[in-house]
């Protein structure tokens, strides 16, 4: 190739490649039809929000965040990711990692307006519940939402952002803490509440939650289902007969687990229903399996590449959760093997794994 030619193949480059990753931006933003993804709810959610109240019920000290690059504990409860991470880097509005709202760092609006967690390891639907660990309430959480709406319609202006709240996801994933630290572990709902009572009050509060996100113009909004409780390894020590060498899931709790789910499916059905002759209608409301995927990496362990399924990676698995799984706690050599890393949470390839049955659903609001 002469002198003349080379100039001429570098100019036609430097107009061309410009060109084609213009081409290629609008048609990666083509494919992004939510434009900001937005989540509320307790641990399994809480990237790191508890890390700036005052709560005994904090994550942010080794070993948890073990199997980031790292090795910097964020605040969520596991060893690395979240299924909301995963969700949200699939989706293509984060790189990584779905920051906490109360993160004083956070005031990028660019980055409010892609997504945030509110949620609050410890919270639930219950009133009660967050009172317990004195954590951060659904209603307050939907208050900070408020919140960051109003610092986004500052920044961008007020049209703006109700187009891009009624073009966003909201996820809501909560619910174990009100049956396993409120109902089951306290005698004060008992008394007022039979369990189908109980359980038909947080239906409607979770009913009531998101009637004030639809008033809040939201349209694409997902509701997480409840795990197999009694699996969960600190349900096993606290309720087998032989904790130490008994571990089998209770079946009695992970039975209430699916009738729950269970009435919430058939309340989000009928809600979906009555969207149709209201202002909402355009709205959309999704169920999320959580049982079904925790309970196939149990059931079949050798087939999703786990050995361990009725203890957590930290401590003994037995009882370790929060500020009991430190950084004098034994760690499991490998937390992949594991589906729990404490004797409550997920580890983070358990999380990808409820990500990946999720991938469907979340294809579907996508591109909806």
């Amino acid at each position: 190739m002469g002198t003349c030619d080379t100039h001429f193949f570098l100019s036609l480059m430097q107009i061309f490649i410009p060109c084609l990753l213009c081409i290629m931006a609008k048609v990666e933003a083509l494919n992004v039809t939510i434009s900001g993804f937005y989540v509320f709810g307790d641990s399994t959610v809480d990237p790191g929000n508890n890390n700036y109240i005052k709560t005994p019920f904090k994550s942010n000290f080794p070993p948890y965040g073990l199997d980031f690059s790292n090795q910097v504990p964020t605040g969520r409860f596991t060893n690395g990711k979240l299924a909301t991470d995963y969700i949200v880097s699939y989706t293509g509005l984060k790189k990584e990692l779905l920051p906490p709202y109360l993160d004083p760092s956070l005031t990028n609006v660019e980055e409010l307006m892609t997504g945030v967690s509110f949620a609050s390891a410890g919270s639930g639907f219950d009133p009660l519940t967050p009172t317990i660990t004195n954590v951060i309430p659904i209603e307050k959480q939907l208050e900070y939402f408020r919140e960051c709406k109003k610092r986004m319609e500052d920044a961008m202006g007020k049209q703006r952002i109700e187009d891009h709240v009624k073009k966003a996801a909201y996820f809501i994933s909560a619910g174990t803490n009100d049956f396993v630290l409120n109902y089951f572990s306290l005698p004060v709902r008992r008394k007022s509440y039979t369990l189908q009572e109980y359980q038909n009050f947080l239906i409607q509060r979770i009913t009531d939650f998101i009637q004030n996100l639809l008033a809040e113009g939201g349209r694409k909004i997902v509701v997480a289902g409840i795990p197999p409780m009694g699996c969960l390894p600190l349900m096993i020590t606290m309720n087998s007969p032989d904790a130490l060498f008994q571990r089998d899931c209770i079946e009695k709790y992970s039975s209430i687990a699916r009738d729950y789910n269970l009435l919430l499916q058939q309340e989000l059905r009928k809600m979906q229903l009555h969207l149709i002759n209201s202002s909402a209608s355009n709205a959309k409301i999704y169920y999320v399996d959580i049982y079904k995927p925790i309970a196939d990496m149990i059931q079949s362990r050798k087939r999703f590449g786990f050995e361990e399924v009725d203890s957590g990676c930290c401590g003994s698995g037995l009882i370790e959760a929060s500020i009991l799984c430190n950084k004098i706690s034994d760690v499991c050599v490998d937390p992949s093997k594991y589906v729990f890393w404490d004797s409550i949470h997920p580890t983070q390839k358990a999380y990808h794994n409820i990500f990946l049955s999720s991938i469907s659903t979340i294809d579907f609001i996508i591109n909806n």
